[in-house]
C-alpha cells in the first residue's frame, strides 16, 4: 500500500515562495512508468493540475503555472518538493500529491490527505 503524506507552512505571505514536500512510504518513487504529480483545489472550486515528475526525472508544468514552480524529487528520502514563487492570494488551497500510474493521462491511484496553503499577508 503506498501512501503519500504532504507537508507545507500552512500560512505565507504574498510574493513569498512556498514549498511543499510530499513524503511517499511503501514504496519507491523511481520504480514503474510512475508520475508523481502536484494538484490543488482552492476554495469552492474544483482540482487544478500543478505538474508532475516522472521517475526518469523529467518534470512536466500547466502552462498557466509554468514560471512559477519546479518539481524536484529526492529518491534517497522518497520525496517530491514543489516550489510556487511569488505567491498571490489566488493560490490559496488544499495541495495534494498524486501518483498517476500509467502516464499522466492514466489512473490517479493513490493521493495523500493534502496540505492547505494560506496566502495572506
Amino acid at each position: 500500500q503506498v501512501q503519500l503524506q504532504e507537508s507545507g507552512p500552512g500560512l505565507v505571505k504574498p510574493s513569498q515562495t512556498v514549498s511543499l514536500t510530499c513524503t511517499v512510504s511503501s514504496g519507491s518513487i523511481t520504480s514503474g512508468y510512475i508520475f508523481w504529480t502536484w494538484i490543488r483545489q482552492p476554495p469552492g472550486k474544483g482540482l487544478e493540475w500543478m505538474g508532475a515528475i516522472a521517475n526518469s526525472g523529467s518534470t512536466y508544468y500547466s502552462p498557466s503555472l509554468r514560471s512559477r514552480s519546479s518539481i524536484s524529487g529526492d529518491t534517497s528520502k522518497s520525496q517530491l518538493t514543489l516550489q510556487l514563487r511569488s505567491v498571490t492570494p489566488e493560490d490559496t488551497a488544499v495541495y495534494y500529491c498524486a501518483r498517476a500510474s500509467g502516464g499522466l493521462a492514466g489512473l490517479y491511484d493513490y493521493w495523500g490527505q493534502g496540505t492547505q496553503v494560506t496566502v495572506s499577508s
